[in-house]
């Protein structure tokens, strides 16, 4: 196989660096050019002509959806792998019907941004790339909580008062209302409602699990 000339565009200098380390002793793949907003790729592609284009999809100047239709329009030949922080489905979906041949989340292990790169220019398309979603106790770990914390964080969920929590776990309710506010504390909230809306979000509860309506 030839050498595939990639061009890499984010805004961010450490995630430029952190490509640049990952493909730098891969003999099939060249870095022909870099750009850190989105005015700046249609002229960089025009004067380097890459095979791949890895593009942020969060870009200063013009977003990276802008810029892939504007690529598709004038340079079809040229793929375009989608690089973002973001994980949302009709975020990836929107790109991948927009003409991107990949979308590879940030949480790419490093090693596996070459294989990225040359499944495009193959022409597979696939979703995403990623590590593997973090689990309920990773999110708990990530937010300081304890297994007591969150076992008081469910109870609450589910709608429940203080006594009954103290109930159920086997607590009494001033214990509940210490374990609740080192909870309001860990995660930045002012109440349950803010936590739970918290944990929905970050996946240290699960949907079927809340029964008190997010903030």
């Amino acid at each position: 196989m030839d050498t595939i000339r990639i061009v890499v565009c984010d805004d961010h200098r450490l995630m430029l660096e952190a490509i640049r380390l990952a493909l730098k002793d891969v003999g099939d793949i060249e870095i022909v050019g870099e750009a850190e907003t989105g005015t700046a790729v249609l002229p960089l592609v025009r004067e380097v002509d890459p095979d791949v284009v890895l593009l942020d999809i969060r870009l200063p100047g013009m977003d990276g959806l802008t810029v892939l239709a504007r690529l598709r329009e004038q340079y079809p030949r040229v793929k375009v792998v989608m690089l973002s922080a973001v994980e949302e489905s009709d975020v990836i979906e929107a790109a991948l019907k927009a003409g991107a041949t990949a979308f590879v989340t940030k949480q790419i292990d490093p090693r596996d941004v070459a294989s990225a790169i040359r499944q495009a220019v193959e022409g597979t398309v696939f979703q995403a790339v990623a590590a593997p979603r973090p689990t309920a106790d990773d999110a708990a770990r990530a937010a300081g909580l304890s297994a007591k914390e969150i076992d008081v964080l469910k109870a609450a969920a589910r709608g429940l008062s203080n006594k009954q929590i103290g109930r159920e776990l086997w607590l009494s309710e001033q214990t509940i209302k210490f374990h609740l506010t080192n909870v309001f504390r860990k995660l930045n909230v002012l109440n349950r409602t803010e936590a739970v809306s918290y944990a929905l979000e970050h996946g240290l509860i699960r949907a079927d699990q809340a029964r008190v309506p997010a903030a």
